[in-house]
């Protein structure tokens, strides 16, 4: 008997295993599919609260996974993309979100007259066709799918797994004392659930696992409501945790969630608890998988329902329990570089589609800052005196360390489970941040130029100034659309990048002829002269550059 009890743990802890890495299969194969959607995400959130919670849902029900849902609200907060109010309709949306495979484990504990719809049942053919979509099929989206049927299908197996080690231990009293126990005490039940849900970091497998004791009907309503509330507050153990290290507003999201989950589960353990004394034949009676589902999605939507109105109090709430500590300030300014460090956040990793959007946002960041020192080197030069190259040659530091840190993130991105197009994103992301590093390059040549014809006291005739202004105003306008092609994939930018670039490719070599005829004449010293050209060179390449940008964006079109 020893041996057989032994085997049941065994066989329990290795369906909870082959549970969890199937969500986790799954929930990478329907993220996979969904990613060009996901990326719409921090375009929509708005400060419509309402939209956050849709958005929240949404997400969780792809992630299969409140807590990574709440992990990179954490990223997305720490990273400043997302304020508190924002966070505050995603983070109630994602627990509405984790119900959806708690409706689909319930699916496994139909009674036998329902076996044919069983997922238990045809599990292994799901997994089956899975394992021959990713292995035979050379089309990426076969392969996808390929992935979400063998999550499913391993997901439903661990859950049959667990289930039946405990079915020989349905008629245990052990079991109906532990649940008698558990019922008439909320605290140790909402405990129980807590610790469980924070050992399993997931409130799914928690659902999961209460839904497979329940099926010998020793769970009673009371217990199950108790255990079911303890695991919703379980779930913020993760998104907690992940905060550590972050800064003080993405602690705060952290809080929030804490206190949402918290605050529903002490109103509805009040009110079960009151209930067993109304009704104790109904709060002691036994629970089903299904009704456990429906108490779940209950608990969630109405918890939703009853605090979202008090939204921006719970922000306030969160600012008693996270307090500013000593030398933090939120009017500090920050450099570009830490900007570019701080909206990096491998929180959001959790969702690689989200990391790549993020990641692109940043690029376009990088182009924009660039784009204002290339402005400012035309000034510097077209008329001298005004702009000092300090500033030029300062911001060009920060240039280069935001490329460094883009770089770096986007290794770590890149080595994250990725589809075709997301690979191929990641790659001309790659690409683009070298050219706006090769742009902020000239413009540092151009900066210099301007400070050798000060410190020479060389001047440029002004016909040349007038020269220089008309080619820079072209170079500009396709550096800028280039930029705005990469926000927002449009194939207009596209084609205006490409038109200014003609422009600035004629007028490169025009410019050259009459400039060339300008010294022959002896209109020009010549001095000013090889400067001249040197800075039309450089203008020129940095339109070759924007439209190489643009050429990144087309390919993923």
């Amino acid at each position: 008997m020893a041996i057989e009890h032994i085997s049941n743990v065994f066989k329990f802890l290795g369906g909870l295993g082959i549970f969890l890495y199937g969500m986790n299969v799954m929930g990478d194969g329907m993220q996979k599919t969904a990613g060009s959607k996901m990326n719409q995400f921090l375009g929509m959130v708005t400060d419509k609260r309402v939209l956050g919670v849709f958005l929240g849902a949404l997400i969780t029900a792809i992630l299969h996974s409140s807590s990574a849902t709440t992990v990179m609200v954490v990223g997305f907060v720490n990273a400043g993309i997302l304020n508190l109010t924002q966070a505050v309709g995603v983070i109630m949306g994602a627990n509405i979100g984790t119900t959806i495979t708690a409706w689909m484990m319930s699916l496994n504990f139909l009674g036998d007259a329902f076996a044919m719809l069983q997922p238990s049942f045809f599990a292994p053919a799901l997994a089956a066709i899975g394992v021959a979509l990713s292995t035979f099929s050379k089309k990426t989206k076969n392969q996808t799918i390929g992935e979400i049927f063998i999550g499913m299908g391993l997901l439903f197996i661990g859950l049959t797994f667990m289930s039946g080690s405990v079915g020989p231990y349905a008629d245990a009293p052990i079991f109906s004392e532990i649940f008698r126990v558990l019922g008439g005490n909320p605290i140790l039940g909402i405990l129980s659930g807590a610790v469980i849900t924070g050992l399993v970091q997931s409130s799914t497998a928690s659902v999961g696992i209460l839904q497979t004791l329940a099926m010998n009907g020793s769970v009673s309503f009371a217990a199950a409501v108790y255990i079911t509330l303890g695991q919703n507050i379980g779930t913020c153990i993760t998104a907690v945790l992940s905060s550590t290290g972050a800064n003080r507003t993405a602690k705060r999201a952290a809080a929030i969630h804490l206190m949402f989950n918290t605050i529903g589960a002490v109103i509805f353990g009040i009110g079960v608890y009151l209930l067993s004394f109304v009704m104790p034949e109904f709060a002691h009676g036994p629970i089903n998988a299904l009704q456990i589902s429906m108490f779940h999605t209950f608990f969630n939507i109405t918890n939703t329902l009853l605090l979202y109105p008090f939204a921006n109090l719970l922000v306030k709430l969160s600012a008693l329990f996270v307090k500013e500590t000593a030398g933090e300030s939120e009017e500090r300014e920050e450099s570009e570089d830490a900007v570019a460090v701080r909206h990096l956040d491998e929180r959001i990793f959790e969702s690689p589609a989200m990391a790549i959007e993020v990641a692109a946002l940043e690029v376009i960041h990088m182009g924009q800052t660039t784009l204002k020192n290339v402005q400012q080197a035309i000034k510097a030069l077209t008329h001298p005196g005004e702009v000092s190259t300090d500033e030029i040659y300062r911001e060009e530091k920060t240039i280069s360390r935001m490329e460094t840190v883009l770089v770096e993130y986007l290794v770590k991105v890149d080595n994250l489970s990725l589809n075709e197009r997301q690979k191929l994103v990641v790659n001309n992301l790659f690409y683009s941040i070298s050219d706006i590093a090769r742009v902020a390059a000239h413009v540092e040549n151009l900066a210099e130029s301007a400070d050798y014809l000060k410190e020479h006291e060389v001047s440029i005739s002004e016909v040349g100034r007038n020269d220089l202004e008309a080619i820079g105003e072209n170079v500009l306008k396709a550096f800028s659309h280039s930029i705005e092609a990469r926000r927002s994939g449009s194939m207009d930018e596209v084609r205006k990048v490409s038109q200014y670039e003609d422009v600035v490719d004629g007028m490169e070599e025009e410019l050259r002829e009459e400039h060339i005829r300008r010294l022959s004449n002896g209109l020009c010293e010549t001095s000013a002269g090889v400067v001249f050209l040197d800075i039309v060179s450089n203008l020129e390449r940095i339109s070759d550059h924007a439209y190489n940008l643009a050429g990144y964006v087309k390919n993923e079109m």
